[in-house]
């Protein structure tokens, strides 16, 4: 497998969500991981799919990886996403991997190929819950502490699975 890993400053990371609803789904997650070079990883959650066409339930993690670039965490993500022969037909369609970049520590892009904060991220409890795992005192520029976010969401349909990606 292709190696992807990003590098960046000492100490800063950026927050990539991870999630997968075809094949192997937990593996998919796992694959990623290995590829982007992780500092911390949250529990696994399963969600229902947001937006887009009916389709299977979600395996969603947040990740922390070395903060780099806009443009070099977008080629690690790509990277990713196509050694897990991710597929792009159907807008929000099912997916053998996504993986979106969050943030990157104050950083604000508004490159329209890559921007951070990711402009969703505020509303998608599959993306706060987990964060919360691995940076219970997150701030997501722009919107705020990420525990006051995920106070004010619907959260119900996020549930954490016994499985873990540290293996």
């Amino acid at each position: 497998m292709p190696q992807s890993t990003v590098q960046g400053p000492a100490g800063r990371t950026a927050v990539l969500a991870l999630g997968s609803n075809l094949g192997d789904r937990l593996e998919r997650l796992y694959a990623a991981t290995r590829m982007l070079g992780v500092v911390a990883v949250s529990g696994v959650y399963e969600t229902a799919s947001v937006g887009g066409p009916d389709q299977d339930d979600y395996l969603n993690a947040v990740v922390l990886v070395p903060a780099a670039p806009p443009h070099a965490l977008l080629a690690a993500v790509r990277s990713a996403e196509q050694a897990a022969l991710r597929v792009r037909t159907v807008h929000w369609g099912p997916r053998t991997l996504d993986v979106d970049v969050i943030a990157c520590g104050d950083l604000v892009s508004d490159d329209p190929e890559i921007l951070i904060p990711h402009p969703r991220a505020h509303t998608r409890a599959f993306v706060c819950v987990p964060w919360l795992d691995v940076e219970p005192d997150a701030i997501l520029p722009g919107h705020g502490r990420v525990a006051d976010l995920v106070a004010g969401m619907d959260v119900s349909g996020v549930r954490r699975t016994p499985w873990n990606l540290n293996r």
